[in-house]
């Protein structure tokens, strides 16, 4: 039977456990496997796995309870080992690596921020501030220029947005790094033109999400910010 494996720690970590169940269904109870200097918390691996909210969810509570008392490296969702012995050796060859990770995580959890914005606002702010833009636009509602201006416009609004969204994008970043000890900034999704991970000591994190706060306040109600955390560091390791 495969093993699944939850999140790696130090050997020192408590690993308190009790009341704690894994995935599956029924839950597969949780063990520890120890190297020298590190351990991993795993479970039985149940047949036909797929992330069912049951089971994303019994792996997330996992990882709040590990993270709860002292530093883990969480794994993602899914995580397979053959047995308990091919996890000891992987804990023993990449002992180094770990070991600097679970330094670089110590005391911190990760916060997500996404931002989006109005993109009837930002139009709007392109055609008010573009001399060009304005001037294909109000030729086009004149009705001159035909389909070669409107692309042309198209092309030069797409510029104008994204280089708004990259200033914008920046700007928030750069605003919270000072209170964060490592940023990750990933390619944003859907109507998101920022999403980016912060790794916040714990003593940090009040003053962080009051920062956030506070930007939301100051870009005002055409833009969206959204701010999961804390969470396990899974950006970061």
């Amino acid at each position: 039977m495969s093993v699944y494996v939850y999140a790696i720690t130090a050997a020192t970590h408590p690993l308190e456990l009790d009341g704690v169940a894994g995935v599956g269904d029924p839950p597969r109870q949780l063990r520890v496997v120890k190297g020298s200097s590190l351990a991993a918390v795993v479970s039985d691996a149940p047949d036909g796995l797929r992330a069912k909210r049951r089971d994303v969810l019994a792996h997330e509570t996992v990882l709040e309870e590990l993270m709860g008392q002292a530093t883990v490296l969480p794994l993602r969702f899914g995580a397979l080992a053959p047995d308990d012995q091919s996890v000891r050796d992987t804990l023993e060859e990449r002992a180094d690596a770990y070991q600097e990770r679970l330094a670089a995580l110590d005391g911190c959890a990760e916060f997500h921020l996404k931002v989006s914005c109005d993109e009837d606002v930002l139009l709007r702010e392109v055609l008010r501030q573009s001399d060009d833009a304005r001037r294909m636009n109000d030729e086009i509602r004149a009705g001159r220029g035909g389909q070669e201006l409107k692309l042309a416009l198209g092309e030069l609004v797409a510029r104008e947005v994204e280089a708004r969204h990259a200033s914008f994008g920046s700007g928030i970043v750069e605003a919270l790094r000072p209170l964060a000890r490592e940023t990750k900034v990933s390619e944003a999704a859907g109507d998101d033109f920022l999403g980016a991970s912060f790794l916040v000591e714990r003593p940090r994190q009040q003053e962080f999400t009051a920062r956030e706060a506070q930007l939301a306040e100051e870009y005002g109600e055409d833009f969206d910010f959204r701010i999961h955390g804390p969470l396990p560091p899974y950006s970061f390791v």
